[in-house]
């Protein structure tokens, strides 16, 4: 039996503040599911292109119908990182700062970065092809936080 890759899951709070992250990185919604018994949404976002290759799928527990809050998920149950391959990675950098996300490693060697969704879920932004020559202001910027 052949093993075929199907998706990463992501348990998020806010899937809206979520979509519109991965909208910036060029992700795209391509199917949904509400429960309304179970109290919750799965939502599936793709790469344009490559829904059959690699799917991110975002899962959203409703809040209590108690009222109580809502569970909050910190430090991804042990889960590493998303990674991508981008066109341009100091292009993206920039859409990603000026929308407000911090760049939490730069890509200082055209090469690689890591940010963070709203649910601090780790992303790894890599040069396609051959890096990008060493510019500023990426090659002084400093790590901010965790990647």
């Amino acid at each position: 039996m052949a093993i075929q890759y199907l998706h990463s899951m992501l348990r998020v709070t806010d899937p809206d503040a979520t979509i519109r992250f991965f909208n910036l990185l060029g992700l795209e919604e391509v199917r949904r599911y509400d429960s309304e018994q179970g109290r919750f949404s799965l939502i599936f976002l793709a790469a344009p292109g490559q829904k059959d290759v690699a799917e991110v799928e975002l899962t959203h527990n409703w809040p209590p119908e108690d009222g109580s809050a809502p569970e909050q998920y910190d430090g991804g149950r042990n889960f590493g990182h998303l990674a991508y391959s981008v066109d341009n990675i100091y292009d993206l950098c920039q859409k990603l700062m000026d929308a407000g996300v911090t760049i939490n490693r730069p890509p200082r060697d055209g090469h690689m970065a890591f940010v963070r969704s709203p649910d601090n879920i780790s992303v790894e932004l890599l040069q396609s092809g051959e890096n990008q020559p060493v510019q500023e202001p990426w090659a002084s910027m400093e790590n901010i936080g965790e990647w």
